[in-house]
């Protein structure tokens, strides 16, 4: 189905914890970063959990807080594969790309669970001081991280070759701009900033360089404010 030689095709992020980027006509840009974002996070809920006083209130209400927006994002992320990309593959795939997609979205089922449980654990934190409650938490969240990690590099390796091979550019961007359908302004502002986090330099630049302009005066205006909160949030990662 691929419609552009190799060499027109798109250079690849390649991000830190990343496990593959397969080569073809789609620019997965926006996925690896946001898989980079889900991993930066849970590695700095996993520390911030094991170091946070459990008696510090209001850090774990910021914490409980930020959890929030994690959980949001990544549910929205699982949820436009579920809806919109898993489908258009499952049409023109093979059986055993089936079987792969098939896997993905049984995989996102295994990871609600764990996502609420640490959610009920943060909520907790925010309202008492609960040694006990701190450590099962502790246990939660490293099990959402290694659970997350497993199927990220799963779909980096699998699903998203499944998309070079199946996809082509145009059809991506239809797909992209279907799930985008109904964002505004103010969801933007929260998002940017979220996933531009902790992204190397010089690969910042380069998708800055490349973004459209709304999104730059975004970054610009929201990347500061972002940085000092979740220094205090993350207080003691």
């Amino acid at each position: 189905m691929m419609t552009t030689a190799p060499q027109a095709w798109p250079r690849q992020l390649r991000l830190p914890g990343q496990a593959a980027a397969p080569e073809g006509p789609v620019d997965m840009q926006t996925m690896y970063l946001m898989h980079h974002a889900f991993r930066r996070d849970l590695d700095a809920f996993a520390d911030a959990v094991r170091h946070t006083p459990a008696g510090d209130r209001r850090t774990w209400q910021a914490l409980a807080a930020r959890w929030e927006l994690f959980a949001e994002v990544l549910h929205k992320h699982h949820s436009a594969e579920d809806d919109h990309v898993w489908p258009a593959l499952v049409r023109v795939g093979t059986p055993e790309d089936v079987a792969v997609l098939d896997a993905m979205a049984a995989e996102h089922g295994e990871i609600d669970p764990l996502l609420e449980s640490c959610a009920a654990g943060f909520r907790r934190l925010a309202t008492r001081a609960d040694e006990d409650a701190r450590a099962a938490l502790a246990v939660r969240v490293c099990a959402a991280r290694e659970s997350l990690r497993r199927h990220l590099a799963h779909e980096e390796s699998e699903a998203i070759a499944i998309v070079q091979r199946l996809v082509t550019a145009e059809r991506w961007h239809q797909i992209e701009a279907e799930i985008e359908k109904g964002g505004s302004l103010r969801e933007a502002a929260r998002i940017v900033p979220w996933i531009g986090h902790g992204v190397p330099r010089e690969t910042l630049e380069r998708v800055l360089d490349g973004a459209p302009a709304p999104l730059k005066v975004i970054w610009t205006l929201t990347h500061r404010g972002f940085a000092r909160r979740e220094a205090r949030t993350f207080r003691y990662a």
